[in-house]
Formats: C-alpha cells, structure tokens, sequence
C-alpha cells in the first residue's frame, strides 16, 4: 500500500529533554583488529581514514570483485540523507540508527539537525571503534541531541530495553527506525525477519521504518557470488537477498513514494542521481531502498 505524503512540517520545539549520555565510558583496552569489520569496510568504500589493513584488503578484494562498491556506498549515504530528511520533513523527531558504521559527512545526525535542531538521534553499532567516533560527536552537538549504544542488532530486546534508549526515546511517539545497508549481514537463521518485527512492533503509529539492502538482482552471478565469498572472512558474512526476500522486512507499514525500488531511484535529487533513468555505470548499484510508515 502506498502513503501520500501529505503532512506538514512539525515546528513543535518540544525542548527540555535530558539526555543519557555514557560520559564514563572507557575506549576497550584490546581490539581485534586482525579481522576485517564491515563498518570499518564501509569506511574505506567512502573514502574514509578509520580502518586497518585487515579492512583495507577485504575491502579491496570486494571492489576487485564488484568494482561498483564505492559508488554503491555513496548512493547509500545519499540515500541515507534523502530518507532522513523526509523523515524530518513530517515532523518526525526521533531517529534510531541501527548498524551506524563510522559517523562521517552526511550521517543522520547532521542531516536531521540540519532540518530539525531539536531532532534526538541515538546510534547504535556492535563496533568499539564506530561507537568511540560515534560519541565523539557528542562533543560538538548539545545535550540531548545525539546519544550512542554499543549493541547489536541480533538482539532487538536487549537495544530496546537499553537505559540510554529509553532517556533518549519516547517509542509513544513517532520515530523514525533506520536499518541502512545492515541487515544484509544479518542470516535467515539468526532470525532476520523476527529481529526486524521485534523493532517494528515497538514503534507508535507513524513511525518510519528507512531501510536499504544488498540484492543480487542487479549485479552478475558471478560479483554477488565473489562478494559473498570475501565477507566470509569478515566480522558479519554478507546475505544478499531478492527483492521478495527484502520486501517483507516492511510488514504492513505503508510504502511512500516511489516504493521499494534500486537505491539511486528513490527520491533522487539533482547532484545525486539526475533522471529515472539509471545513468552508464549505475545500473550495477546493486541495492534496494525503501521507506515506510507505520499505520
């Protein structure tokens, strides 16, 4: 089902929020660094600084094997903004970001206080090393406006119940659920599909759930299989999955506009994607991008 969009921008500054914010919270004193991490590949495919060697050469292999990767993650980022500000457009104000990666230009914090200054963002990763980048944002940001959880998201539950999301949350109200480019690492038998309803069920009417995911629909037999072989080496094994295989993550939330489509293609914005139609070297950007509301 489709969902006009339709609503007006919420100017309610609903100030006098207090947040939690992990001050005393120490870096680890070991990391295992030896072991390719998928945020900080990510990193690397962005352009970025924070990732090690282990990551570095995983993540040169996979662009040997699909040399459209760094194009694919900044369609995600661009994506990523574009969703976030709609979001924000229809008054949402609270935004938890499952599956970060390392906060870097474009991040949901700085696109939804862009749009929103009274926005409340809360990271959450299973990565020492994002989650330190992560709250280092906190610095620059005031009280109240960006909070982070080391957690991950194969336990639901346990992020839901976490003490910093429920000072930093109100799940009476609308918020918007993001599971951008992560739950292709998340396997069918550790539960995919349960772990995503867990988190839909826990959000009020409203709600938006922005989501992108990994497909092997658009990118040859043979780049999906070499993709999946060398994240087999890394922190979380890569699942790409059919349109039908990701669709269903939605339940019965409400599609907006364009619906789940190919990343670039939703919403694109001159500078980003110019036309519908995918230009030479796009067309292998091989994910879906989807945002819906919860009735």
């Amino acid at each position: 089902m489709m969902h006009e969009d339709t609503a007006a921008i919420d100017q309610d500054t609903r100030t006098g929020w207090e947040w939690a914010r992990a001050d005393d919270w120490q870096p680890p004193s070991e990391l295992d660094t030896g072991i390719p991490h998928t945020a900080r590949m990510y990193d690397y495919y962005l352009g970025g600084k924070d990732h090690f060697e282990a990551d570095r050469s995983a993540a040169r292999a996979a662009i040997a094997a699909y040399p459209a990767l760094p194009l694919l993650a900044r369609t995600n980022r661009q994506f990523l903004g574009r969703a976030v500000e709609f979001a924000a457009g229809r008054g949402i104000r609270q935004f938890v970001d499952i599956g970060t990666g390392i906060p870097t230009v474009g991040s949901t914090n700085e696109v939804a206080h862009r749009v929103a200054p009274d926005a409340r963002v809360v990271y959450v990763d299973n990565d020492p090393i994002v989650a330190t980048h992560a709250r280092a944002l906190l610095a620059g940001h005031p009280a109240g406006h960006t909070s982070v959880i080391e957690a991950d998201l194969r336990d639901p539950e346990a992020i839901l119940r976490h003490p910093a999301l429920g000072a930093a949350v109100d799940l009476r109200e609308p918020v918007a659920l993001m599971l951008v480019a992560v739950l292709h690492f998340i396997r069918d038998e550790e539960g995919a599909q349960r772990i995503v309803r867990t988190l839909r069920d826990a959000l009020a009417p409203g709600s938006a759930l922005i989501l992108s995911h990994g497909s092997p629909d658009f990118a040859s037999r043979e780049s999906a299989a070499e993709g999946t072989r060398i994240y087999k080496s890394a922190s979380a094994p890569l699942v790409l999955r059919p349109r039908a295989g990701v669709e269903p993550f939605f339940g019965d939330f409400e599609f907006v506009g364009p619906g789940l489509v190919q990343l670039p293609l939703w919403r694109p914005v001159a500078g980003h994607v110019p036309t519908t139609d995918l230009p030479e070297g796009w067309q292998d950007v091989s994910a879906y991008a989807g945002v819906a509301l919860k009735p």
